[in-house]
């Protein structure tokens, strides 16, 4: 009877020790989510289904705020405003790198991100993708009016026919007129070179005038071409489909002089005080269902492998969205330019904009 109390005993003081033990070390409570989430993004770059799919799985509210161009998006980070997650083109995140403006990522959050294609991963702007997750890619081309030119337009040199001045659409940014006007020359679209820069940008100046400017926070430059105000603009995949939906008479080229490549990336502000929902949004959107329904809404390739068995099987045949190799041959992936690069383009652009044109 005695042993029987003692081993009692030993198995009470047992519990009460592992109850201890249990109360001195508690399992980490899950990061609480914050109310709404900042999203600082091109106009219309994200499906409107996607974020409210988010706010319905997780209660977290996205406040979807547009900027005009990276470079607006850049001062504002440098600025101290505050955002959760900024889609940003690669060019820009070098120097947000190197001046502290973005939080490490904590992939433990974010195990989707197994879904992101190779091909996008590790790349020279951020390698190991401790501050960035690629999204959307895709390449720059032309949309004509084909019933309103006279001859077939093939190259970025057409921007400049006299026979459509003040027809041309174009939108005002940096890292697109520049490479165009550097391609229609002759030369690459990443030059860091001073003189074909100048000669790019003092080309620019001379179509400035002759040009129809497009505010950036519209959605789509197709307007433009529907009601006939313009012959010929330059715009994307989903610019594409969209003039095909709208008119026949509207066709997307990419140039004789080869396409350039472009691609946009999630990071995270080092400002933000809500990483761990900014994180739980990027594994999210890196989900394959969540990332196919943005390619079938935007019409816009994202890098993500997992999700290519789940998009519409038109839109991964398209040449248009999904580039065939022989067009890919021939592109340059706009790149970073480094710091004197970058700060060469910015003053160039800055006098391309105080230009009066002739």
């Amino acid at each position: 009877m005695r042993t029987i109390l003692v081993t009692r005993l030993i198995y009470m003081l047992g519990c009460v020790l592992l109850a201890a033990c249990t109360q001195a070390a508690p399992t980490p409570a899950p990061p609480q989510l914050a109310p709404v989430l900042m999203l600082y993004n091109w106009a219309e770059y994200m499906p409107q289904s996607v974020l409210d799919a988010f706010t319905e799985e997780y209660g977290v509210e996205v406040n979807y705020i547009s900027y005009k161009d990276p470079e607006e998006a850049m001062q504002n980070i440098r600025d101290g405003v505050v955002y959760d997650v900024v889609i940003l083109p690669p060019e820009t995140i070098a120097s947000l790198i190197a001046e502290d403006r973005l939080a490490a990522i904590n992939y433990g959050n974010v195990p989707n991100f197994r879904n992101v294609s190779i091909n996008f991963r590790d790349l020279i702007y951020d390698p190991g993708n401790r501050y960035s997750i690629p999204f959307h890619w895709g390449a720059t081309g032309l949309l004509v009016r084909t019933d309103l030119v006279e001859t077939p337009v093939t190259k970025w040199a057409d921007l400049w026919d006299a026979r459509y001045a003040g027809k041309i659409a174009l939108w005002p940014i940096s890292r697109d007129l520049i490479p165009i006007s550097l391609k229609s020359l002759g030369y690459s679209a990443n030059s860091v070179n001073p003189e074909e820069l100048n000669a790019a940008v003092q080309h620019l100046v001379q179509l400035k005038p002759h040009a129809l400017w497009w505010d950036n926070k519209e959605a789509s430059i197709v307007p433009a071409l529907v009601d006939g105000q313009a012959v010929i603009a330059f715009g994307w995949a989903y610019d594409a489909l969209l003039a095909r939906e709208e008119s026949a008479a509207i066709s997307y080229i990419l140039p004789e002089e080869g396409t350039f490549l472009w691609s946009d990336n999630f990071v995270i502000p080092a400002n933000s005080q809500h990483k761990a929902t900014a994180e739980l949004f990027l594994n999210f959107v890196l989900r394959a269902d969540i990332s196919a329904q943005i390619i079938n809404e935007s019409y816009y390739p994202v890098a993500n492998d997992a999700a290519e068995p789940l998009v519409n099987p038109e839109l991964l045949a398209d040449p248009i969205v999904y580039l065939p190799e022989e067009s890919l041959r021939k592109a340059e992936v706009i790149v970073p330019l480094g710091a004197d690069g970058e700060n060469l383009y910015a003053e160039l652009w800055q006098q391309f904009l105080a230009s009066t044109g002739r």
